[in-house]
């Protein structure tokens, strides 16, 4: 259950906006070393497995982006919460199946895991059903193809990519990723990118807490941070 996690190094309400001003100081600062406009990148607030408690901490503090892993934990976490705050901008940022889909779309702006053809195929079918919310999806690279990961393969990327335009009608916007653990993040990130670049998407998630700044010099235009923002827990 959630709520039996214990924090460590958990920010107190109050510690949130501080929390907040820092990072996006430190985003906005490598955004402009990179020779990029200060407001081009996006933090999104990683609030998986986090209380609710956290995420109206953060909406309180001034946040409106927010990453969830799980359809149905996100469901409870933000039930209401698109009614409240009309500008709340909710990203899947983990794994989807396929049975989950027409749920997922009703309730996430962003889909960030699109993966494999079969997904893609239950996306462009739910996508068209009345009361979507997802407007935007983005395919997530497997770099390091491992094979423990969720992910398209880098060399089967492009063609999977223009299918889901051109045959299924799919607004992908972007790539998402995550690097290896023991990889350098730089090669994985320029791998992204070129991707990006191939075929035009505007998007490029990628970065988390410990490399977020690497990603921004390297393209990233939205980055996924938790533990900075929220605080490790056990």
């Amino acid at each position: 259950m959630i709520d039996d996690f214990q924090y460590i190094d958990a920010p107190t309400p109050s510690l949130l906006p501080a929390r907040l001003a820092e990072l996006r100081q430190t985003i906005a600062a490598e955004a402009t070393l990179s020779r990029r406009g200060a407001n081009s990148v996006a933090l999104v607030a990683v609030s998986k497995t986090r209380p609710r408690e956290d995420v109206m901490g953060a909406l309180s503090a001034g946040q409106r982006l927010f990453g969830e892993n799980r359809v149905q934990e996100a469901a409870a976490k933000f039930a209401g919460l698109h009614d409240d705050y009309p500008d709340l901008d909710l990203h899947l940022i983990g794994p989807l199946q396929t049975n989950k889909v027409r749920d997922a779309v009703a309730l996430f702006d962003v889909i960030e895991t699109l993966d494999r053809p079969k997904l893609a195929e239950a996306l462009a079918v739910a996508l068209k059903a009345p009361g979507v919310r997802t407007k935007r999806v983005l395919v997530e690279i497997n770099s390091g193809e491992e094979p423990q990961k969720a992910g398209i393969l880098p060399a089967e990327a492009d063609a999977f990519i223009t299918d889901c335009i051109t045959r299924l009608g799919l607004p992908i916007v972007g790539v998402m990723g995550i690097p290896p653990v023991d990889d350098e993040p730089s090669l994985h990130f320029a791998l992204l990118r070129e991707i990006a670049k191939r075929h035009r998407l505007p998007w490029i998630s990628m970065g988390m807490s410990g490399d977020f700044a690497l990603a921004i010099q390297q393209g990233a235009t939205h980055v996924r941070i938790g533990t900075a923002l929220f605080g490790t827990r056990e």
